[in-house]
């Protein structure tokens, strides 16, 4: 029994579970940041990219979730890459999504700590360290096990939809109907801008997919969870929105200032500590959402021959990767120390993850097109999905050679790496 432990994952996942999941792994610091700046670049009109994102994102999510759905594998668009273009080609997304959680984790965990910063004095090394508390602790959170680590994010989604709710109840009264002319203040291109910007929010569906293999019921759970986390997430983004415009929050000035001005109304005085707190629950909690589906990539990268496989290895009592968990830890905080040290930008240290993220996005949605035979409207869903994430990789600039580079590193490393006939077999068509 303690042999069988040892080499399988627990299946825990319910669909309260996933769907807490998913919307942990969407509702970023995108959340208290961009509804304020969209609506600063294209003012009302900023409404038209929230509610065409939300329509967009349902391809997306669909995507990934009937791919999981149809065969559930631990590491999710790894094993769809791996069955519809190879080994080494899955062996460079699993390389991918370890760049995207090595440089995207620490930087916002960054955010999270500077939020703090803004409502209690920190010095910039104490903001640092704060900010290498949080992967420390969703390590400690995960190590637990699966089951332990989606009660923490049943409690932090509790808590952040509370705060937001309570955030656009208390903004409501000073919604304005004048407020929402001139609709287009800065014409109709600027939609454009902000929905490039917005696109961000909404890049978390994937995560999900990494757990499949841990789904109790995965053919029930995962349509049911996604259609409940788009519409769930969708409402939140838009509410936000709207409150942000409505009330002319937007106009208070800088990134933070206007969420912390809509969380004002409802905490007076204490907005500042309450917009701190919010941001330190949403990001530690899209960093735990994170760390439970990235370890999960690189167990099954690592089990295949594409990492060193000592990564593979699972706890006999918790049913975790115990070292792909050890090596994110290592990563985060290695990560940390760079931008420390060598003052990286925040702009450059989300643009790199960005650049892996639309990457990992283009190969899942031409699995989705290759694996999946949907009639109709269903079928010209991975077909959305991929126009959409080809669309937003020139906004990555040259940081997108990073991630290029990276996925090369990573066919280079299959091809010279030795897998036995029944691994080649299984992971080519």
């Amino acid at each position: 029994m303690t042999e069988q432990k040892s080499s399988s994952l627990h299946k825990e996942v319910t669909l309260r579970y996933a769907v807490a999941l998913y919307m942990s792994s969407v509702l970023g610091s995108g959340i208290l940041i961009l509804p304020g700046l969209a609506a600063q670049i294209a003012g009302p009109a900023s409404l038209i990219a929230w509610v065409g994102l939300s329509l967009v994102s349902y391809p997306l999510a669909y995507t990934f979730a009937s791919l999981s759905s149809r065969k559930p594998e631990s590491g999710g668009v790894y094993y769809f890459s791996r069955e519809s273009f190879g080994p080494r080609v899955a062996t460079a997304v699993g390389w991918l999504f370890l760049l995207w959680y090595a440089a995207g984790a620490p930087a916002v965990t960054v955010i999270a700590a500077s939020y703090l910063a803004y409502a209690f004095p920190l010095s910039r090394l104490e903001i640092y360290l704060v900010a290498a508390s949080l992967p420390l602790g969703t390590f400690l959170i995960n190590y637990r096990g699966i089951r332990v680590s989606g009660r923490v994010q049943m409690a932090v989604i509790v808590a952040i939809t509370a705060l937001l709710l309570a955030a656009v109840a208390a903004s409501a009264p000073r919604i304005k109907l004048e407020n929402f002319s001139p609709f287009f203040p800065h014409g109709i291109i600027s939609i454009g801008v902000a929905a490039a910007l917005i696109f961000w929010s909404y890049l978390g569906y994937e995560n999900v997919s990494n757990v499949a293999e841990e789904f109790k019921n995965p053919g029930r759970d995962f349509h049911r969870s996604i259609l409940l986390s788009v519409l769930i997430i969708s409402a939140l983004y838009v509410s936000v929105a709207i409150a942000a415009v409505g009330s002319r929050a937007y106009e208070a000035g800088g990134s933070i200032a206007p969420f912390a001005a809509m969380l004002s109304n409802a905490l007076g005085l204490y907005g500042a500590i309450g917009t701190a707190i919010l941001a330190v629950i949403i990001i530690f909690g899209t960093v735990n959402a994170y760390t439970t589906g990235m370890s999960r990539v690189i167990y099954a990268t690592a089990k295949e021959g594409g990492l060193p496989r000592i990564l593979s290895q699972i706890d006999a009592k918790s049913g975790v990767p115990r070292s792909s968990l050890g090596l994110l830890l290592g990563l985060s905080w290695l990560s940390l120390a760079f931008f420390y040290f060598f003052n990286a930008t925040l702009e450059t240290a989300l643009l790199i993850p960005s650049g892996a993220a639309i990457l990992v996005y283009v190969v899942g949605s031409a699995c989705g097109i290759k694996l999946l035979h949907g009639k109709g409207w269903r079928g010209l869903l991975p077909w959305i999905s991929l126009g959409v994430s080809l669309i937003m990789l020139p906004f990555v600039g040259m940081f997108l050679l990073i991630s290029i580079a990276v996925g090369i590193a990573g066919l280079l490393y299959r091809g010279g790496v030795k897998s036995s006939p029944n691994r080649e077999s299984a992971g080519e068509n």
